[in-house]
C-alpha cells in the first residue's frame, strides 16, 4: 500500500508524494539496502521538515551500511546530507520558515529519504544561485577540505601537502582550494584517466599510486625532504607509509578509513618529530556559529565561482546501491548525488 503526504508551498506544485527511505537490517554489500516506506509525522517543537531535492552521497555511508561504522540499532538509516525546501516547521523555530532552501549534514544517518525531520539549528539557508545538487554534494565534503585546510593544518602557502584520493569529490574540491592558497599539492590517484583531471583542478603533482611508490616519488618530488602534511582519507592500507612521506616536523592528518580501520601502532614511529591528529567535521561544526563560519567560508567560494562542485555522478535513490558499488570499485570521480 502506498503511503502519500501531499506538498504545497510557493515552490513545488501541490502533488502527492511517495514516502520511503533507504534502511539496513543488517550490515554487508550493497544489496543489504532495503527501502521502506513510512508515515510522515510533523516536526517537533525546534524541528523542521525537509522535503528533499537532492541527497549527497559519501564514503562515510559506505562505513555505515558495512559496519565499519556500528549503528546503535538496527533497522538503520544511511546518508548524511541533503538539500530542499522546508515543508513544516516545528513550534519556537525562529530562522526558519516554510518554503525556505535549505541544506544540511547531520552526524546521524538518515539523508537516504524522500523527505526528514531534523533539528533546525543543523539546517542552513541557500541562496537561489546556488542549485540544489551543487547543495547537496558540497556540504560533507566541501566543509571537510575547509577545516582541514584552515584549521587543522592552518596551511600557508610555503607549504607542501601530498592530498590522497585527489580526484574524488573531497579531493577534486581540495586541488581548487590549495590552488587558491598558492600551496605545492601532490594528490594521488588510481589511475591514469584521473591525473588530468586531478591536475585541471588543481594538483601541482600526480602520482599513480597503482603503479608508482607514492613514498619514493613524493621524496623524488620534494627533493628528499617529503611534505609539510599529508591528508589522508585511505586509513589503514596507506596509513605507514604517509607517515614516511612527511618531513621533519610533519604533520599527518588522519580523516578516513576507506581502506579499514588504523590498528594500534607504535608511538615510536613518529620519530620524535612527527605529529599525528584525527578530526572529523562533527567536531568542527558542533555549535551553530561553527556550522555558520564554516558554512560561510565554502558558500562564499562556490558563490564567488572560486571553487566548483564536481558533480558527476548521479542517481535515483532507487539507484544507491549502484552508486555505492562504484564507489567502492574506485569507479567514481568528484561528487555523487542522488534524487528521490
Amino acid at each position: 500500500m502506498f503511503i502519500l503526504s501531499y506538498i504545497n508551498h510557493k515552490n513545488i506544485k501541490k502533488e502527492k508524494i511517495l514516502e520511503f527511505r533507504a534502511e539496513i537490517t543488517k550490515t554487508g554489500s550493497p544489496e543489504v539496502i532495503e527501502f521502506r516506506e513510512f508515515t510522515k509525522t510533523p516536526p517537533g517543537p525546534g524541528e523542521v521538515l525537509i522535503r528533499h531535492q537532492a541527497i549527497g552521497v559519501n564514503y562515510i555511508d559506505v562505513y555505515y551500511r558495512n559496519g565499519l561504522y556500528p549503528q546503535a540499532t538496527l533497522p538503520g538509516k544511511l546518508g548524511h546530507e541533503a538539500a530542499g525546501f522546508v515543508e513544516e516547521i516545528g513550534q519556537g523555530v525562529k530562522n526558519l520558515k516554510t518554503g525556505d532552501r535549505v541544506a544540511y549534514v547531520s552526524a546521524a544517518p538518515g539523508a537516504y529519504s524522500t523527505s526528514r525531520i531534523l533539528p533546525a539549528n543543523l539546517v542552513v539557508k541557500i541562496p537561489k544561485e546556488l542549485d540544489f545538487e551543487i547543495a547537496a554534494a558540497m556540504m560533507l565534503k566541501g566543509m571537510t577540505v575547509s577545516y582541514l585546510f584552515k584549521r587543522t593544518a592552518n596551511l600557508q602557502s610555503f607549504h607542501s601537502v601530498l592530498f590522497h584520493a585527489a580526484a574524488g569529490g573531497t579531493g577534486l574540491i581540495a586541488m581548487q582550494w590549495a590552488r587558491i592558497l598558492g600551496v605545492e599539492i601532490i594528490g594521488t590517484i588510481g589511475s591514469e584517466e584521473k591525473r588530468s583531471l586531478a591536475q585541471d583542478h588543481g594538483a601541482t603533482h600526480t602520482i599513480n599510486y597503482a603503479r608508482e611508490n607514492f613514498v619514493e616519488k613524493t621524496r623524488e618530488i620534494t627533493n628528499g625532504k617529503g611534505v609539510d602534511v599529508v591528508f589522508d582519507s585511505v586509513g589503514a592500507t596507506t596509513f605507514y607509509q604517509s607517515l614516511q612521506s612527511l618531513k621533519k616536523y610533519g604533520l599527518l592528518v588522519s580523516y578516513g578509513n576507506a581502506s579499514g580501520k588504523i590498528s594500534a601502532f607504535d608511538l615510536g614511529l613518529l620519530n620524535g618529530h612527527l605529529f599525528i591528529a584525527r578530526p572529523t567535521l562533527w567536531s568542527y561544526i558542533a555549535t551553530r556559529e561553527e556550522l555558520e563560519v564554516t558554512f560561510g567560508e565554502l558558500l562564499q567560494m562556490v558563490l564567488l565561482k572560486k571553487i566548483r562542485i564536481p558533480v558527476h555522478n548521479k542517481g535515483s535513490l532507487r539507484e544507491v546501491a549502484d552508486i555505492h558499488k562504484q564507489l567502492e570499485e574506485r569507479r567514481t570521480t568528484g561528487c555523487s548525488i542522488l534524487t528521490p
